[in-house]
């Protein structure tokens, strides 16, 4: 009786919920103007806004002329600040929390979350779970467990400030309604070692009636073979009631066949959009294509065209002036005090009505040694698209230019790690290139003029990604592999694991 209640009361709420989205859906280039002056007048006397004549802006144009686009270093100073313990620095109050996450170039990051910005990451959470039930008019798997692959909820404090990774500052904030169905335990999610904490999940996990489970792909492949390996069954038959995987972090679509297979058969699964610096968008119809773009979460957006981003001049656009099926570098201002921020992700709209986007790449994941400029999309498209034709599973894999070969001209070099090869891996090979000369002209003028020879696939040996994870201090959590890249230090590292 209680489970039936439980879940007539999730089908009540989420319908209702659905409904009250249908006006940020209609409003948005409205909604994001209002919210960008919202911003700058609360921001107004804090030190950023002081620097930057917040007093003077009334306009998206004027705060365009005022605030340039800013990465993490140009921010620097400011949050250094912060972490010090300053005031009414980027904005009002003091941060609630820093997600602290890993950088290339600055080290740690610390990514501020205010007091205001964090309950959107937790509603926009709510919303993805509640979208599915209202369209599949089933809440079951609320009576079920639930699993949350994510990093330790332990924080530290930088000057009174909680800080941690962001999937451990979330685990504080889950709803209380699902705090009984929700594993593994807090003894488990404490758990450093990632390779020791999955062992310790499996172990929790594989005699419960699992209904929903959450991760990155990556993760959660690894979790499901150790699941496999241990009980000799595929997932859905270790877990009959499993209904819904919710995913984000990286674009499923390459993980989709392997994730089938060890699933057993297709489960429904939601993408979502989710980062340090906000929860942006998740798969509202899971059944379609598109993650719906939030602009109602604190979040005002900008985008710039990929060809345009890095040079000095280029335009920065809004929800208005955006073009279908065209690659843009994201730009947020934020109510956590990140102002027109570039966080590096590359996305591409499938429709304005709502606005639905895919995310197609990184600002620095690109492979251009010779002008090309691949990106992640068209490498992932390329690779479904010949998989399709010459049946294929693959783990992961890793694009990386080689420049100055032994013999021959240059070329594109694939490290792929298949789960089961093709048939013929020469056929499916030239199958590839093609489908990449179709995808990007530059590349296709490459080829055709003989400046570049057709790629090359090495095959790798298992587990050699887990293994580069393993070497970089970056194997689980939230951390993922460059699937593109300008140089070789990964393809380098991959070389020993070659076939």
């Amino acid at each position: 009786m209680i489970n039936f209640i439980k879940k007539n009361i999730a089908l009540i709420w989420a319908k209702n919920h659905v409904k009250g989205t249908q006006t940020f859906k209609q409003n948005a280039i409205k909604d994001q103007e209002v919210l960008l002056l919202s911003l700058v007048r609360t921001a107004e006397k804090t030190l950023f806004g002081r620097a930057h004549q917040f007093e003077n802006i009334k306009t998206i144009h004027d705060f365009q002329t005022q605030v340039h686009v800013a990465d993490y270093e140009d921010l620097k100073p400011y949050i250094e600040k912060v972490k010090k313990g300053q005031r009414q620095i980027l904005w009002t109050e003091t941060p609630e929390y820093f997600a602290k996450t890993s950088g290339t170039t600055s080290g740690s990051k610390y990514i501020p979350i205010s007091k205001e910005g964090m309950p959107y990451q937790v509603a926009a959470a709510q919303s993805a779970i509640f979208h599915y039930i209202a369209q599949k008019n089933n809440a079951d798997f609320v009576s079920g467990k639930m699993i949350f692959i994510q990093g330790s909820p332990e924080l530290e404090e930088v000057n009174g400030i909680k800080t941690g990774r962001l999937s451990g500052i979330v685990a504080h904030h889950v709803p209380s309604y699902l705090q009984k169905n929700r594993l593994p335990s807090l003894e488990t999610n404490l758990i450093e070692d990632w390779e020791e904490k999955v062992d310790a999940i499996v172990k929790e996990t594989e005699k419960e009636n699992m209904t929903l489970i959450s991760g990155i792909p990556p993760w959660l492949i690894m979790y499901f073979e150790k699941l496999i390996e241990r009980n000799g069954k595929k997932i859905t038959e270790l877990f009959p009631n499993l209904q819904l995987i919710i995913t984000g972090g990286v674009n499923y679509e390459p993980y989709r066949d392997k994730m089938n297979e060890l699933l057993g058969k297709p489960v429904d699964t939601v993408q979502t959009f989710p980062a340090s610096e906000g929860f942006f968008a998740f798969q509202d119809d899971y059944q379609k294509e598109g993650l719906l773009l939030l602009t109602n979460h604190g979040i005002f957006y900008e985008f710039i065209s990929l060809e345009e981003y890095g040079k000095p001049e280029a335009k920065r656009l809004t929800l208005k002036d955006i073009e279908l099926h065209k690659d843009y570098a994201l730009i947020l201002t934020t109510n956590s005090g990140l102002w027109a921020y570039s966080i590096g992700d590359v996305v591409r709209f499938i429709s304005k009505d709502p606005y639905r986007i895919l995310v197609s790449g990184r600002t620095k994941h690109f492979t251009s040694a010779f002008g090309e400029h691949v990106i992640a999309f068209e490498v992932e498209e390329a690779l479904k698209a010949t998989v399709e034709k010459f049946p294929a599973q693959i783990t992961e894999f890793h694009l990386a230019p080689q420049v100055n070969p032994t013999s021959g001209l240059p070329y594109h070099e694939w490290f792929i790690e298949f789960e089961k090869e093709p048939a013929d891996l020469e056929t499916f090979r030239n199958n590839l290139d093609d489908e990449m000369r179709k995808r990007n002209a530059y590349y296709d003028d490459l080829i055709s003029g003989k400046i570049l020879q057709p790629l090359m696939i090495s095959s790798l040996k298992k587990n050699a990604f887990q293994d580069y994870a393993k070497s970089e201090g970056k194997l689980g959590g939230q951390n993922k592999i460059p699937r593109l890249a300008n140089d070789r230090k990964i393809g380098d590292f991959l070389e020993s694991f070659k076939k």
